[in-house]
């Protein structure tokens, strides 16, 4: 083969787009938890990425995604990083049983299978040191990981001490249970922020969070399946675990040991079903040399044991008939297209409707009414399409098609987009940098006035008993109400004589509308529905501006200061307060008495004792959370500061302060001040 051949060789240019297109979706996966392909498409690729590697060893390179697990460590995490005792490897996987029978029929005669559930969560390695739970690691790059303890310490069934004075190690998998998932992204879908994809990418996003409440609020949970230290009981798997159960760990009862392949596959087959029935996500089986030494004989390659296998189930899919696609308009006017199905059941449900997204999606997908669709349920759970049937997955492959291969183009092609809003006849705009279209009718289109209101008195913005989503309708086609300031001048006599409704209901709506008077500013801001400011970032924008008469009049500048402000949240707020129609909301809302002035948490501290010091803050603290030591300096005259530098005046040191921070500081000469000397001096 001449070199010009061997440049040109498909084969070889295929390998090099493998690498890069794994290596993104291994960030998308581990940091941004928004994965764009299907474990099965990413594990195929995977495979051909391993198969090409082996013919081509000439282009073998050690950065490989075939070489390393996945990371999810990030710079901007803000936790400490912690380097593994042990690496922390990822597993051989299959979705073929031919080839789990290939494995086990490699392993020494008689050996014992233990075989568990593959949960799918984000792991986790769990430290004890005589007996007190010091870190609690992710996977990281499999040599380092982020140090999580604080969340890991909201989870219940995670016992904070043992009775155990031995350096032992318990690895698992972190998990948000399906009926949390379910009102996670009910929340987020309110709210209309981006949905998790599935509740591994939900675990995964509220164990990076930094605020310990939230991720309690969450409600992950955990089950542990590995075992490591120098001093453990028994010398094999099975009975470790269940020794880590009698101390009071989370160990799953779907663990067996088996004899022989028959038993196996009887395992697999049973958990192929029942698996449906768990509260907690699932994606397979994971097969494990019971015996340790036999373990330690067969090692490891570079990235996976090879005493351990994982055998993937098939998503769950069925062929249908696409049979029209209607339009949903939500409170912030986004236009959603809605797949309407001939029914069909998956996973034990009826399944007549899915999610399109937007434009984008419908054209990629190429599909348009009265095509047949192929659908599953994405984490067993979301409904979605995710092939024509010309596009029918290759070994249960979802298959995307782009818009050349698909015959439609952005431009044009058989399937239009509607260009007017199908509630009010407003033509739709398309953001630039955006994926949806939007009705701007906001003041009169009606599902976006509905929507406003019904999140005006949702329980975390006004809690206004007794205004559901059925009687603000009512109210709407009576002309009771037009905006959310309607609210306060609606009478008994008007309420009592709705349908359904009658004096008692009047009595409570009436009660629960005075009793949200007294609702706190933070609150009133996320009520008002600003797009894009959310629960907490009303929290953050109320600390900065304690009255919505210094908000309206707030910069671009100041806004973008406070954290999680970005510049289309700050445009946004702008662009709502430039709007004559809210200022007159607003000022209706102030004449009935709701609070628009909060109380700064710093209200009664303030000082000098900080004055021109450049303090920074690393680590988590027993008595007060970092946002609050933050508003503390502000309050006595220091500056906070993100970075260490010859500038720096201190550093407030917490536990688990971040090693790149403590080894600047040290080349520094920067002081490190504990959390009690920080508070004795400001005299606390």
């Amino acid at each position: 083969m001449d070199l010009f051949s061997e440049i040109e060789n498909p084969e070889r240019e295929e390998l090099i787009a493998l690498r890069t297109e794994l290596e993104e979706q291994n960030y998308k996966y581990y940091v941004l938890n928004a994965p764009t392909m299907s474990d099965q498409e990413f594990d195929m690729k995977m495979h051909r990425l391993q198969d090409l590697e082996k013919r081509y060893p000439d282009l073998d390179d050690p950065k490989s995604p075939t070489h390393h697990v996945g990371s999810d460590l990030s710079k901007q995490s803000g936790f400490a990083t912690i380097i593994h005792r042990y690496p922390m490897l990822s597993l051989a996987n299959t979705y073929s049983r031919e080839e789990v029978v290939d494995w086990l029929n490699k392993l020494p005669s008689n050996a014992e299978i233990c075989c568990e559930l593959k949960y799918d969560g984000l792991s986790i390695s769990l430290w004890y040191e005589n007996g007190q739970l010091t870190h609690a690691v992710t996977r990281g790059d499999g040599t380092k990981g982020d140090d999580v303890i604080n969340n890991i310490k909201t989870i219940p069934s995670v016992p904070w001490t043992i009775d155990i004075k031995d350096n032992i190690e318990l690895r698992g998998e972190v998990l948000l249970p399906w009926s949390h998932f379910e009102r996670l992204n009910k929340e987020r879908e309110e709210q209309e922020e981006p949905l998790f994809a599935n509740p591994r990418n939900a675990a995964s996003g509220t164990l990076k969070l930094q605020d310990a409440r939230e991720v309690a609020r969450r409600g992950l949970t955990t089950y542990l399946y590995y075992m490591l230290g120098d001093n453990l009981p028994s010398d094999n798997h099975f009975d470790r675990l269940q020794t880590a159960k009698a101390w009071g760990f989370p160990v799953s009862d779907a663990v067996r040991v088996c004899h022989g392949i028959d038993e196996v596959m009887a395992f697999i087959n049973y958990w192929d079903t029942e698996r449906k029935n768990l509260p907690v996500a699932t994606d397979g089986i994971v097969l494990k040399v019971n015996n340790i030494h036999e373990q330690e004989e067969l090692g490891y390659t570079a990235k996976t044991p090879r005493w351990a296998i994982a055998y993937k189930f098939q998503a769950e899919r069925q062929l249908t008939t696409l049979r029209k696609i209607t339009y949903q308009v939500g409170r912030t006017g986004v236009v959603t297209p809605v797949a309407n199905l001939e029914p069909i059941q998956l996973s034990g449900t009826i399944v007549q409707r899915a999610t399109l997204h937007n434009e984008d999606f419908i054209r990629e997908l190429g599909i348009q009414e009265g095509d047949s669709v192929w659908v599953e349920k994405g984490g067993e759970i979301i409904p979605k399409i995710v092939a024509k049937e010309s596009d029918s997955p290759q070994d249960g492959l979802s298959a995307k098609r782009s818009f050349s291969d698909s015959g439609l183009s952005a431009e044009g092609g058989l399937f239009q987009f509607i260009n007017t809003c199908p509630e009010c006849g407003t033509p739709l705009v398309r953001v630039e940098g955006e994926a949806a279209w939007r009705c701007p009718n906001d003041a009169m289109c009606p599902p976006q006035i509905k929507g406003k209101i019904e999140h005006f008195v949702s329980r975390k913005a006004m809690n206004i008993d007794g205004l559901g989503e059925e009687t603000i309708d009512l109210f709407f086609a009576q002309g009771l109400i037009r905006n959310i300031a309607d609210l306060y001048d609606l009478k008994a006599e008007d309420i009592a004589k709705q349908e359904r409704l009658g004096d008692k209901s009047a009595q409570n709506i009436l009660a629960g509308i005075e009793a949200s008077k007294q609702v706190p500013w933070e609150r009133v801001l996320f009520a008002l529905g600003i797009r894009m400011v959310g629960e907490t970032t009303a929290k953050k924008i109320a600390r900065a501006f304690p009255s919505i008469d210094e908000l309206q009049w707030a910069t671009k500048e100041q806004l973008t200061a406070i954290e999680d402000v970005g510049d289309q949240i700050a445009d946004n707020i702008i662009a709502y307060f430039n709007d004559i129609r809210n200022l007159e909301i607003v000022h209706r809302l102030q004449q009935a008495g709701v609070t628009f002035i909060g109380t700064a948490p710093t209200a009664g501290l303030s000082g000098t004792q900080l004055q021109g010091k450049s303090i920074v803050i690393s680590g988590t603290f027993a008595f007060h959370s970092r946002d609050e030591y933050k508003e503390m300096i502000e309050a006595y005259g220091g500056k906070n500061s993100g970075s260490v530098s010859k500038k720096t005046s201190f550093i407030l040191a917490g536990e688990n302060m971040g090693p790149e921070k403590r080894k600047k500081a040290e080349q520094l000469g920067v002081e490190l001040i504990t959390e009690q000397q920080f508070l004795d001096m400001l005299n606390h």
